[in-house]
């Protein structure tokens, strides 16, 4: 759990970080709580903005489901403004990363963007005319469960065949992991590297062995890459975004990812040669942008 305090210009002038009780809803508040009177202990801070990963009701004040959290239908932000008395918040993390881009990052050119974060699952963010969309409910944008293969992987959620369980981190290992399991030969130098332990196979040495041009890596994130294209052509047909900034720690990988999803959303989009295509950006605030993100969306708020 990461906390910063958030300059005018948009930038962070402190941050310090907790461990997550992911499965004690009083611990995380009480983690929460800390790390604003840490912060305020050095700073004069006029709001708080918390970014969740999960379902955020249409007030910004109930986290609904959090599917990696022990938070269900919680009061949040009444919870935290009872015990810091400050202006509070509460918004998704993949929508606060996306105003983050929005306002101090890729997308500060623009006033149309859609954010596809590709981490552990894949988050989204749109921003039509400087405007956050959250829906008539406030869970808008969840974009990593719209279905891409009827009956596929099971998805925490729930579901069957979406699309995080393809274009995702979690997909990005689970492949590799398949491919050493069925005997691939070009897996080698991945596995050695990890002990000849495929349970020790992570994104980042993926991502670090493709950037040395491992071929089986790098197929790996090309086979990544296709999946997340051929997402974003689906997406484009609905919303028309002419910016899509690609975040997440999967993004780090850059072109090795980017090249084969910009080739993908090219084949996919339909009547692709009739229309504008969009620009694929890299996010630049990394790790940062949901809480920059929710830090300005607090501001603005309070």
């Amino acid at each position: 759990m990461a906390a910063g305090v958030l300059s005018e210009a948009g930038r962070l002038i402190d941050e310090c970080r907790r461990e997550t009780p992911a499965d004690d809803a009083a611990a995380i508040e009480q983690a929460i709580v800390d790390l604003v009177q840490d912060l305020r202990r050095r700073h004069e801070v006029e709001a708080v903005g918390i970014g969740a990963a999960g379902y955020v009701d249409a007030d910004r004040s109930t986290v609904l489901f959090t599917p990696n959290l022990a938070w269900r239908d919680a009061p949040l932000r009444d919870s935290i403004e009872s015990r810091v008395q400050l202006p509070v918040v509460v918004e998704n993390d993949a929508n606060a990363a996306a105003w983050g881009e929005f306002r101090f990052g890729a997308g500060a050119d623009v006033d149309d963007l859609l954010m596809v974060a590709v981490g552990t699952g894949v988050g989204g963010g749109i921003i039509i005319k400087d405007k956050l969309l959250r829906g008539s409910f406030g869970v808008a944008a969840e974009i990593g469960h719209f279905r891409v293969v009827p009956q596929g992987l099971p998805c925490p959620c729930g579901q069957h065949g979406c699309w995080e369980q393809y274009a995702s981190g979690t997909a990005l290992v689970r492949e590799a992991r398949r491919r050493v399991a069925a005997g691939d030969l070009g897996a080698k130098p991945l596995l050695d590297a990890v002990g000849g332990d495929p349970e020790q196979i992570k994104g980042q040495a993926i991502t670090t062995h493709a950037q040395q041009h491992d071929p089986f890596c790098m197929d790996l994130l090309a086979d990544l890459g296709t999946w997340l294209g051929e997402g974003i052509a689906s997406l484009t047909s609905i919303l028309d975004s002419g910016v899509v900034v690609i975040g997440g720690g999967v993004s780090e990988a850059g072109e090795l990812l980017l090249g084969p999803a910009r080739q993908a959303f090219t084949s996919a989009l339909p009547a692709a040669e009739h229309r504008p295509h969009l620009e694929l950006r890299l996010a630049t605030l990394g790790n940062e942008a949901a809480m920059i993100g929710v830090a300005d969306l607090a501001r603005s708020a309070a």
